[in-house]
Parts: C-alpha cells; structure tokens; sequence
C-alpha cells in the first residue's frame, strides 16, 4: 500500500476526483483550500487580492499496483493544463490499523 499526497490548484478538484474514481481509488481526504508556490515555476496561491487562486490538498493510500496508473492520469491531467500545476507524491505506508 502506498500513500499518495496530491497537491493541486482548486481548478483541477473535479478532475481528480473523476482520475480516483477511474483509477478505482475510493477512499481519500481533502485539506481543502491551501495556499502555497510551486517550487519550480508555479504562481503564489495564496487567496489574496494579488494572488487570487488557492490549492487543495488531497491524500489517499492506494494499492501498490494501482498507484503507476494513478500517477500517469495525474500527469495527463498537468501536462493539459500546465500553468495550474499539479504534483502528487508517493511514500510507502508500512503499518496501518
């Protein structure tokens, strides 16, 4: 099982729920409204008059073999709209209860 943090401007949260749900992803939490900068070339998102646009947050724990397709559907969905920004990381999840 893998934990996948996805980090993305607010624009995109129909279409990462839609890439959970076709990526058989069922169970998630989203943070909300975020702020924060892409550490590359992304614009601030910090819900200000200068900076409008916010983030949201989403974690979800994924199934190993679920996660390659969850991925690539993450980076099509930047790749298409890249001044939004998107990232998603990965960290292996070794107990649970």
């Amino acid at each position: 099982m893998q934990a996948v943090f996805i980090s993305y401007d607010q624009a995109h949260h129909g279409a990462v729920i839609d890439i959970l749900d076709k990526s058989l992803c069922r169970g998630f939490t989203t943070f909300g409204n975020v702020q924060g900068r892409g550490s590359k070339t992304g614009d601030p998102h910090y819900g200000s008059h200068a900076w409008p646009s916010l983030g949201q947050a989403l974690l979800t724990f994924v199934e190993d073999d679920r996660v390659e397709i969850l991925l690539e559907r993450l980076r099509a969905l930047d790749e298409s709209k890249p001044m939004l920004g998107l990232r998603a990381f990965v960290w292996p999840i070794t107990h649970t209860i």
